[in-house]
């Protein structure tokens, strides 16, 4: 099977394992474990904070960080497909009491224009106080998309215009910092809270983290027990998330490039495919126009030893690169994936000027 379905579906590696195996650890919950601390700080300032908290996933991250910037009865402003919308559960909602309002994105980004005018007065005493924006990079369900650092910058400068906290859900931000030539901590440093999760790109088996200030940090800590994120000898998870930093970084461009290939060689078979779209290991395919479900073409991938996932579109599956995924992967993918399903390259355009070109069938 080529595993295409997601990144989060990465092995660790033999060096991985490793570090594991060598982990040096201790009491986590009583601040002991030397390799906790040490991710700690080395992920606060890859983010661009001056502090971070170590947690179990990156769901748990967003919500401390929803939690701690808030009150209950808080109106919270997001992306109406982003993660935190529609992956958590209703988390802001079930866990902190806020009110959660969906505005609607372009490629999954806002607009200051949007910002401004959804913030509420609430002087009356009968609204809820808009009080945080959340913002997603790269986004899952546009695809991989990036945001520009200049649309970060003004959105981020409209919330605070008007008192409001930002907080970046930051799950594939070294993405978005390998794609765009931008610095992680360039990024993460508008935000009061940013959050990255080790077990996708990075390919960890899990693992999160919250950043923030000093001050945010402390509240953080306490969510953390709160939310039962709290842990033990949790230096063998965080081994996996340093070794991650030191050596599963900079590979990011390749999944990009490769998922680059692939949605080129899926473009050439006649496969619908938004190569603008391409931005990072993220492949989007409509299958409205092949005349299959999201259903249907999944099982005939699987027949065909290809493995995609679906997204919230009614009629969009998505391949998604890693780690574990290689050029002969991708070579392979390109002559399965259209294979599977039923699409027909589309004919060569007659060569100008050429005899018979007219006659020949379009």
């Amino acid at each position: 099977m080529i595993e295409l379905r997601s990144d989060t579906l990465t092995q660790p590696t033999p060096g991985m394992r490793q570090a594991i195996a060598n982990a040096v650890v201790g009491d986590e919950q009583k601040r002991e474990d030397p390799t906790v601390i040490e991710l700690e700080e080395r992920a606060a300032a890859l983010l661009g904070q001056e502090a971070a908290v170590f947690l179990p996933t990156a769901t748990m991250a967003n919500q401390i960080a929803v939690r701690i910037l808030t009150e209950p009865g808080d109106e919270l402003l997001a992306e109406e497909d982003s993660h935190i919308m529609i992956s958590e559960q209703g988390g802001p909602a079930a866990l902190s009491g806020l009110v959660m309002r969906a505005l609607p994105g372009h490629a999954g980004r806002l607009t200051p224009e949007q910002i401004r005018g959804s913030v509420r007065d609430h002087a009356s005493g009968h609204s809820p106080r808009t009080r945080l924006v959340t913002l997603e990079n790269t986004h899952n369900s546009a695809g991989g998309r990036v945001w520009p650092l200049e649309e970060v910058e003004a959105v981020t400068k409209a919330a605070r215009e008007h008192g409001l906290a930002v907080h970046l859900d930051g799950a594939r931000i070294l993405n978005a910092a390998t794609a765009s030539g931008v610095p992680a901590a360039r990024i993460g440093g508008l935000f009061d809270t940013v959050t990255i999760c080790f077990s996708k790109g990075l390919g960890c088996p899990l693992g999160s983290v919250v950043a923030g200030s000093q001050e945010l940090m402390v509240k953080a800590r306490r969510a953390k027990h709160l939310f039962g994120g709290a842990m033990r000898q949790a230096g063998i998870v965080a081994a996996a998330a340093v070794y991650a930093l030191d050596h599963h970084v900079e590979r990011l461009a390749e999944d990009h490039a490769r998922a680059r290939r692939l949605a080129e060689g899926l473009a050439e078979a006649g496969l619908p495919i938004e190569l603008e779209a391409v931005e990072t290991n993220f492949v989007q395919i409509d299958v409205v126009t092949l005349g299959l479900t999201k259903a249907e073409a999944l099982a005939r991938l699987a027949e065909h030893g290809v493995g995609l996932s679906g997204t919230i579109h009614p009629t969009k599956l998505r391949a998604v690169t890693h780690l574990d995924v290689s050029d002969e992967d991708i070579d392979r993918a390109i002559e399965l994936i259209p294979r599977a399903l039923g699409a027909k390259a589309p004919l060569a355009a007659p060569l100008s000027g050429s005899a018979g070109s007219a006659r020949r069938p379009v």
